[in-house]
């Protein structure tokens, strides 16, 4: 115990704390200076900025460590009476914000609620405690013969709870889904420390469907302390293609026609002009605005053979030319390596982020023109690549990256700021989806009405109910 609560003297922190010890013991309560500063931020890349300014970053007051729902239950119900805020943490892997504990208060971090509770070998079902990290689920899985499959890019450092709350993609999601088509039922610690429980079956029509109400919710409507998820047999083979096309709209066109034959690959990425170049580093002749799309599929050998001999010939009938295999095989195995960049990047005042949008195909070609344009005019030095990382049979989501060097911290903030909000009102105004799978944190937050209309209203009347006393995770998703 070694800070202070806003507001609150040291008689009262001690109250508080000796409850949390009575909860989940001593050794489960931290409140040390290293402890406060390593809670206080996510991998949002603005924390970055203001680190460099010298500012202090929003701070927790205890990190507390539950080890079963029931704990958890009592943390919540102590800090309903008591008004405190509560917020739930992972892998603290986040983009936006979605940890950092805007008005203090109690972390909840669940990584020692980190066990395969339980495999239905039969309904193919995995049921898992929320602190369990992607890579360690995936790797037990694999030694029974299956697979989640679900991979994103911070597979490795975030977890399933985590996946949940911001309704995750993974790079197999053209044929296999967002970790949301994976959810058959949770266990949550709802706002007031009921425990609640959705059954796990295959389809019901009993109302609406409670689980898909937390499941993206970040936080705000409970504690998610239970998943069941649906998992696959590893495919007995992966196989990959890549191939190389004289513009945008001729890889989009073709990935449409893919879908509209019924196939389903695994990977489908297609890169712009710029993205490609950065991705292919001079490994294949690329035209002027040309775009680059890789190809996957899995599964039974001869469904393999069939999807991978037809998709081909859709991308040679749209125009696309076939470049080695190993350029897309290269790509698998190293995709991981560029979401865990240079520490010294903020160093050289690199700024860079990620704004992941959505739209159908009749405005899909459109919202990428869109918002980059918008960004590129409107922040002069400020450039944006972008790829189109899920498809699915009525549109896709666009993973558009900005970057610029800005030594000077203040205009750095001020840069970053503007290209996020001229980036957002873009996607608005093109008709898409200002999130796909990074979810909303902080950085979205005031643009969830405009994305949402009246029907935000909904949501803020079931955080009321739910949440009376604001404690859960205050300040994201815009509530």
């Amino acid at each position: 115990m070694k800070r202070n609560m806003p507001g609150r003297n040291s008689f009262w922190r001690e109250m508080v704390y000796n409850e949390l010890v009575r909860i989940v013991g001593e050794g489960n309560v931290y409140a040390d200076v290293a402890d406060i500063v390593c809670y206080s931020r996510d991998v949002w890349p603005l924390t970055a900025i203001w680190i460099k300014k010298k500012e202090f970053l929003p701070e927790p007051d205890f990190i507390v460590h539950p080890e079963n729902a029931e704990q958890v239950s009592e943390i919540v119900k102590l800090a309903n009476m008591l008004k405190i805020p509560l917020i739930p943490f992972g892998g603290g892997a986040g983009v936006c914000g979605g940890t950092i504990p805007v008005n203090g208060g109690i972390i909840i971090d669940l990584k020692k609620m980190d066990k395969i509770v339980s495999i239905d070998h039969k309904s193919l079902l995995v049921t898992v405690q929320p602190g369990i990290i992607g890579e360690v689920l995936e790797r037990e899985l694999n030694k029974q013969g299956y697979t989640l499959p679900h991979y994103p890019a911070s597979l490795y450092c975030s977890t399933i709870g985590g996946f949940v709350a911001c309704r995750s993609a993974g790079s197999l999601s053209s044929k296999y889904g967002k970790i949301e088509d994976m959810v058959v039922a949770l266990e949550v610690v709802l706002p007031t420390g009921e425990i609640i429980r959705t059954k796990p079956v295959p389809r019901s029509a009993t109302g609406p469907d409670l689980k898909q109400l937390f499941i993206g919710s970040e936080g705000t409507l409970g504690i998610i302390t239970e998943v069941t998820l649906k998992i696959k047999p590893l495919p007995e083979e992966r196989r990959f293609r890549a191939f190389i096309f004289k513009d945008l709209h001729s890889g989009i066109e073709a990935v449409i026609k893919l879908f509209r034959k019924g196939l389903r690959p695994c990977v489908i990425r297609l890169y712009d002009y710029l993205d490609a170049q950065f991705t292919l580093k001079g490994r294949a002749e690329l035209p002027e605005g040309g775009s680059y799309l890789i190809l996957a599929f899995d599964g039974m050998k001869e469904m393999v053979e069939v999807e991978e001999k037809v998709a081909t010939q859709v991308c040679l009938e749209e125009g696309g030319v076939e470049v080695e295999k190993e350029l897309a095989e290269h790509w698998w195995n190293h995709r991981y390596d560029m979401y865990y960049p240079d520490p010294f990047r903020s160093a050289y005042g690199i700024i860079a982020d990620t704004v992941d949008v959505a739209a159908p195909y009749d405005r899909l070609e459109k919202l990428y023109w869109t918002v980059k344009e918008a960004v590129e005019r409107k922040n002069p030095g400020v450039t944006m690549m972008a790829h189109f990382s899920h498809f699915y049979e009525d549109g896709g989501s666009i993973y558009m990256i900005f970057f610029t060097q800005q030594q000077d911290p203040e205009k750095a903030l001020e840069v970053y700021s503007s290209a996020w909000r001229d980036a957002l009102d873009a996607c608005l105004k093109a008709g898409g989806s200002i999130s796909h799978h990074h979810g909303i944190g902080i950085v979205r937050a005031g643009w969830m009405h405009k994305e949402h209309g009246e029907a935000f209203n909904v949501l803020k009347k079931i955080k009321r109910v739910l949440d009376p006393n604001n404690i859960m995770n205050p300040g994201k998703l815009g509530l």
